[in-house]
């Protein structure tokens, strides 16, 4: 095993590899530079933030040992296992250190309007192996892994088109969840803007989508248990379900990207909501001026509008 010592941090970090990857690979994985520049600033902002948690008696980081490296082919890491020692002067334990870096994902709210019935709303979701939870049929909303860019349009947005059959352009989504955490009172400039599953194990981060479309009520029902994928040797296998937007809390229970992208889009679907009943309201203020009575019978047609 070889080491090298990690630049950027305040005392020399000492770093054990494996025999399946050198310095230069690791240091170009792209879901290690996110890591380290991430923890980079943490550590930093414990120094310089009286209120900080950690401000009397910072940690820092000592060591770091990749435990295994995953490759995609001969030419692209996968996946990296490492543990990084970071510790504080009176602390009697390290602080948990073990991680898996895979880097970000996008999953994909995908919402269907019959055009003979636009209130309603029918959500694509796909049912695939998912061997770490032990399924064969585990059911979520679709998803793609990011390329090293970390853009929509280019792994992610072709991994999904596979999965779904639709090309979804970038001009077309809403990211949920940027609109909510343009919101929050909680900044982490060093974090994505992006939901987080396992922070206690995973880098892993997943932006979450909105894409809506209006079809033909039979192209939906086409949907219905169509298989989709790659079929090229790998193995993959994609199911297509149409569940009704109203049940999508209960069939993707299971899917933390499924109920994080409920909650979301209820907050914007609220939000919406609330812009019209201001729109609405201004204007009928401006005709000819608003009383009570006049504001609820705005405020209910304006939610029979929304």
């Amino acid at each position: 095993m070889s080491t090298f010592i990690l630049d950027g941090f305040e005392n020399p970090v000492e770093v054990t590899l494996t025999q399946n990857i050198t310095k230069e690979q690791l240091l170009d994985f792209p879901a290690f530079r996110t890591w380290k520049s991430a923890l980079q600033q943490n550590l930093k902002l414990q120094k310089t933030d009286p209120e900080h948690a950690f401000y009397d008696d910072p940690y820092t980081l000592r060591s770091i040992t990749i435990q295994s490296v995953d490759w995609f082919g001969r030419s692209k890491i996968g996946f990296v296992k490492l543990k990084a020692v970071v510790r504080n002067k009176e602390a009697k334990a390290d602080l948990p250190g073990i991680a898996f870096l895979r880097g970000g994902s996008v999953a994909m709210l995908m919402i269907l309007r019959p055009k003979d019935s636009r209130d309603e709303r029918l959500v694509v979701m796909t049912e695939q192996p998912r061997l770490p939870a032990g399924s064969l049929s585990f059911v979520e909303i679709p998803a793609g892994m990011l390329d090293d860019a970390e853009t929509f349009s280019g792994a992610a947005a072709k991994e999904i088109e596979e999965e779904t059959g639709f090309k979804l352009p970038r001009s077309e989504l809403i990211d949920l969840t940027e609109l909510a955490l343009k919101q929050s009172k909680i900044t982490e400039r060093s974090l994505k803007n992006a939901m987080y599953p396992s922070p206690g194990g995973s880098d892993e981060f997943i932006p979450i989508f909105l894409w809506e479309k209006e079809l033909d009520r039979q192209e939906i029902e086409d949907l219905r248990g169509k298989l989709t994928g790659k079929r090229s040797g790998d193995g993959e296998m994609i199911r297509l379900r149409v569940c009704d937007y109203e049940d999508l809390w209960r069939e993707g229970a299971r899917d933390a990207k499924t109920l994080a992208a409920w909650a979301l889009v209820g907050f914007v679907f609220c939000l919406l909501k609330f812009l019209l009943l201001t729109i609405y309201t201004v204007r009928r203020t401006q005709q000819g001026g608003c009383y009570p009575g006049r504001i609820e019978r705005t405020e209910e047609k304006a939610e029979n509008h929304a």
